[in-house]
């Protein structure tokens, strides 16, 4: 078959534009469009041994000089410098930042920055075409590639010796991760940013937090308050099997086991003992921790709650008061 293109009027470009397939039009089009907003992150923190660099990356989410991190790239830091594509590197403040959804937001000096467009992690599809742009090792700029690996996945966030919270329907992706690409962009094939690339779980195991309502709560209390506010009822807790007669009668087999009760918390006030069995708060089943985590949000902070509680076979109720979770 003749080719309709003649050799002598192509150009070079059209060339080459021809000869890109689908996927490297869309990769190509996504790092086009999202590597003048991810930014690379320099800190200096004070430690036991002194002063120590570290580094990472950040995303603009606003124009006026906004950037979402991950809060373990600025843990104890007070400020650093932000570096762009374009040669410009300008020092940056933290405006808040939240260990138990490690997430940070800065913000830079100057303004004009190009904003990333957020997206929506919960429209990803395990196989879908991801792309990761951060500053690896300090090569800032770098675009990986993979897929969804997996979906709703659970990471454990939060101080070293505070509380520790589990993130949750956190992005799985086979794209290449290394030290530097946290607080970098994870981005759909739209260029759309889904999630904050926070961790590397293995080789070809990395790790997302997601951008959805939840956290874009978490963004704007940042912004607004510079915390997040959270409630607490002071156990630690697990998983529990609910006795035959008591499963039947609610319908249910699990709930929580209280492993552990905080000395003077809102659960010991209530009269809450080691070893006895949440199995609902404020008219809402509990089936493990998670379902409690999440109903501590700031707006249960100091209002009581009905807890049903199991212990010995017995069903009993109890009224606990959850306040403020303090993060240090």
């Amino acid at each position: 078959m003749t080719s309709l293109i003649d050799p002598e009027i192509e150009s070079a470009a059209e060339r080459s534009e021809r000869a890109l397939d689908a996927y490297s039009r869309t990769v190509i089009a996504v790092a086009e469009r999202l590597t003048p907003s991810v930014a690379s992150v320099r800190v200096s923190r004070r430690t036991r041994r002194g002063v120590a660099a570290g580094a990472g990356s950040a995303v603009v989410i606003a124009p006026d000089g906004y950037l979402l991190t991950s809060a373990h790239v600025v843990e104890r830091a007070r400020g650093g410098t932000v570096a762009f594509g374009d040669g410009r590197e300008v020092r940056f403040s933290i405006v808040g930042s939240d260990p138990l959804s490690d997430l940070a937001v800065l913000r830079a000096d100057g303004g004009e920055l190009v904003s990333a467009e957020l997206g929506e992690a919960g429209e990803l599809r395990v196989g879908q075409l991801v792309v990761a742009i951060g500053n690896p090792n300090g090569f800032g700029g770098s675009v990986t590639t993979g897929v969804v690996s997996g979906l709703g996945r659970s990471l454990p966030v939060g101080p070293g010796r505070g509380p520790q919270r589990l993130v949750e329907n956190v992005i799985q992706t086979d794209a290449a991760l290394n030290p530097g690409n946290s607080g970098g962009a994870l981005a759909d094939g739209n260029g759309c940013v889904v999630g904050i690339n926070t961790a590397v779980a293995g080789v070809g195991l990395g790790l997302a937090v997601p951008i959805n309502d939840a956290t874009r709560e978490i963004v704007s209390a940042l912004i607004r308050d510079g915390r997040v506010d959270r409630a607490q009822v002071g156990i630690a807790a697990g998983p529990a099997p609910l006795p035959p007669l008591v499963a039947k009668r609610l319908g249910r087999d699990r709930g929580i086991a209280v492993l552990g009760v905080v000395d003077g918390g809102p659960a010991d006030r209530a009269g809450i003992h080691t070893g006895d069995v949440l199995v609902e708060l404020d008219g809402r089943p509990l089936a493990d921790a998670t379902d409690l985590q999440r109903m501590m949000v700031a707006e249960r902070i100091g209002r009581p709650l009905r807890a049903s509680v199991l212990r010995a076979g017995e069903l009993s109720e109890r009224t606990i008061v959850p306040t403020p979770l303090r993060v240090d």
